[in-house]
């Protein structure tokens, strides 16, 4: 419709700031590379964590944010110095091994794209570590919660920086494994344990196919070095292609890779996952929505993407999984009854926003968009989960008829909420606009150079993504904006001996209840609002991003298309508006039938879907297992006492009981030329 108006708009182009001219400090030579150090400091600081601060959660937060303080500074070194080299940085670790014909040489590398990504997710975790000390400032077991956070850095890390697929397998199972152990960290309740548990059984699930994808390419390419294997599968030149008489074994590898990813990021059809597991405390559901986990994914096929390219099934087949969870996603987000699981829902969507960019990438580009997004969605749904985490201990929870004008009775929120949301809607100029119309204009770019029906889906789902993301935005937007503006009066303290937490390493005997309004909004510590600040800051310069050496998107922007965009969101937020008119919680899904908001918060029965296509027949089968270990194979061992005495009655039937004097005289004969024997030798 855009084009058939035929405007003469022209394309336009990104601009390069020209950035000052970095000073010239040399990169000395130390024991460790940044790469090693910032996986290294993670590791340590995980195992101190639990080994050293006994019950004292000072000192467990002094070894949890101490460390990831440092992490962070050493990525942003490690980006300086791969910026003065411009080449890629390989570093070992504990040396290559050797397995017959398989050589591994567990190496870490840095290149622009990963030294960006490890920066963000330090970043992310500090951040993570600085507002955990106040969340769960009265929670036992702060010091396992820092300390799995610490490791479920490192893992992360270790995926970001990894040059070897063996180190990537590590650092993808231990994340894994933390994410068990955050989403059930509140294990007196059984919610929690389930919602862990089903994160742990769906994604390992998923594995399989990725652990077998990872095996094949390794096996053929006799290494497991990820520049090793990419040389060995592909040929890289005008265009991205299969060596000959391979092309069938990297399509099937690579579509076991694609299913393991689509289960670590929650795409469809492992999305309900994710949702499931708001049961973690907020810190942990930021730390495993915005920088590690769910984003893991995007990182492993930014590293393997010569592959990608190369593997036609397995990029349209990810590239229609991802775009119907992106549009599926998005339409479950608005009928959600709770903050939490609607921002979980926008991530299951925004996930796929990243995975689709990577389909329709021609040949001689890079993974810029995706990585682009990934680091955008990072920052802003970070702010997001911390805020509504600081929302919920102001009101109490964070289901809709709690938080309902929660921006008017905390002045304080009003930013950190708005902010998220409008970079989460792609409002300009925040980063989140920024990064979708990257991935729009990647989208139409693949189509317009031979993307194919994959690339068409792919812009499909991401022009109603546009829409649909404003509408659910605006939706928590009236419901946390809802009715006249508090009135700025302060309440007289009923406590004068009343303490507030301000600083995350004080711990108070005693810290009451805050009373009243302004007393509640600074009980938060100085040190956690600070962190949501700085996130809240990156949400809105951090589009800047783009116009630096850091990011390189060689495509135009369709002026067309980004204006057909926003004028979609904003008739998608009128609309929204309009319903929500008349509604005392100022909720527009509060219109939609009872039947569907069911449906919706049950995410559409695909609960019952894994029961029926995967939990019963696994059941049936270990009963049918159990069941011929059972009657079959015990039935033999079982009939060996009843047959020897069965056989035992009918010889003593056929023989006499008394031995025959002959067989006596025999057996004496026997015995005497033994003893013979015996004596003789």
């Amino acid at each position: 419709m855009i084009r058939a108006l035929d405007i003469g708009w022209r394309d336009w182009e990104l601009p390069q700031i020209p950035l000052p001219t970095l000073p010239d400090v040399p990169v000395p030579d130390l024991p460790l590379t940044p790469a090693q150090a910032v996986i290294l400091l993670s590791a340590v600081a995980a195992g101190l964590g639990l080994l050293l601060s006994a019950r004292s959660s000072r000192v467990a937060a002094w070894l949890a944010i101490l460390p990831a303080g440092l992490v962070l500074l050493t990525s942003l070194w490690q980006m300086y110095a791969i910026t003065e080299t411009g080449d890629p940085t390989l570093s070992g670790t504990i040396g290559t091994l050797a397995f017959g014909e398989l050589t591994v040489p567990l190496e870490l590398s840095a290149s622009r794209l990963s030294a960006l990504v490890a920066a963000v997710v330090a970043l992310v975790a500090c951040v993570v570590q600085v507002f955990a000390r106040w969340y769960l400032w009265y929670d036992p077991r702060y010091r396992q919660f820092s300390a799995t956070v610490s490791l479920f850095t490192a893992a992360m890390l270790l995926v970001v920086l990894s040059g070897d697929i063996l180190l990537t397998l590590i650092g993808w199972e231990v994340m894994g494994w933390c994410s068990f152990l955050l989403i059930g960290h509140l294990s007196a309740k059984d919610s929690a344990n389930r919602a862990a548990t089903k994160a742990l059984i769906v994604t390992r699930l998923a594995d399989v196919g990725f652990v077998i994808g990872l095996v094949a390419l390794a096996a053929g390419a006799g290494t497991t070095s990820i520049s090793g294997i990419i040389e060995h599968w592909v040929t890289v030149g005008t265009d991205v292609v299969a060596r000959p008489g391979q092309e069938t074994l990297l399509s099937l590898a690579m579509i076991g890779i694609v299913l393991g990813i689509l289960g670590k990021s929650a795409q469809l059809p492992f999305q309900d996952w994710l949702p499931d597991a708001m049961e973690g405390p907020t810190p942990a559901s930021a730390l495993i929505h915005a920088a590690t986990m769910v984003a893991a994914g995007t990182v492993v096929l930014a590293q393997l993407f010569p592959l990608l390219q190369a593997a036609a099934p397995a990029r349209v087949l990810l590239a229609v999984l991802v775009s119907v969870t992106v549009v599926l996603a998005a339409l479950l987000a608005f009928a959600q009854p709770d903050i939490k699981r609607l921002l979980a829902w926008s991530t299951v969507s925004q996930v796929g926003l990243m995975l689709a960019a990577l389909t329709v990438v021609p040949a001689g580009t890079g993974p810029d968009a995706a990585i682009m997004h990934l680091i955008s969605h990072a920052w802003f749904k970070a702010l997001l989960f911390l805020a509504v985490g600081w929302m919920g201990v102001l009101t109490g929870g964070t289901v809709v008829r709690y938080v309902v004008s929660a921006t008017k009775r905390y002045r304080s929120l009003r930013r950190p909420l708005g902010l998220g949301l409008l970079s989460l809607a792609g409002v300009p100029p925040l980063i989140g606009f920024v990064s979708k119309e990257l991935v729009l204009a990647q989208a139409e770019h693949g189509v317009e150079h031979g993307a194919g029906i994959s690339g068409t889906i792919v812009l499909a789902a991401v022009g109603a993504s546009v829409p649909l993301t404003a509408a659910y935005c605006m939706r928590a937007w009236l419901i946390l904006d809802r009715g006249p503006r508090r009135r700025s009066v302060r309440e007289p303290r009923r406590h004068q001996g009343q303490q507030i937490i301000d600083d995350f390493f004080a711990e108070p005997e005693v810290v009451e209840e805050a009373i009243g309004i302004e007393e509640a909004e600074s009980a938060i510590s100085s040190s956690a609002r600070s962190g949501v600040a700085v996130l809240g800051l990156l949400s809105v310069v951090g589009g800047l991003l783009v116009f630096t050496p850091q990011i390189r998107f060689d495509q135009s922007f369709n002026l067309q298309l980004l204006g057909a965009s926003l004028l979609l969101m904003a008739l998608a937020a009128l609309a929204v508006w309009v319903a929500s008119r008349g509604v005392g919680s100022r909720d527009a899904a509060a219109r939609l039938p009872i039947t569907v908001s069911l449906a919706a918060e049950r995410g559409l029965g695909f609960d019952r879907l894994y029961q029926f296509l995967v939990v019963r027949p696994v059941l049936a089968l270990a009963h049918g297992v159990q069941w011929a270990d059972r009657e079959v194979l015990d039935a033999y061992v079982r009939a060996t006492g009843p047959a020897a005495r069965l056989l035992g009655g009918a010889l003593q039937h056929t023989h006499p009981r008394r031995p025959a004097p002959g067989l006596v005289l025999v057996l004496g004969g026997l015995v005497a030329l033994a003893a013979l024997g015996v004596v003789l030798t």
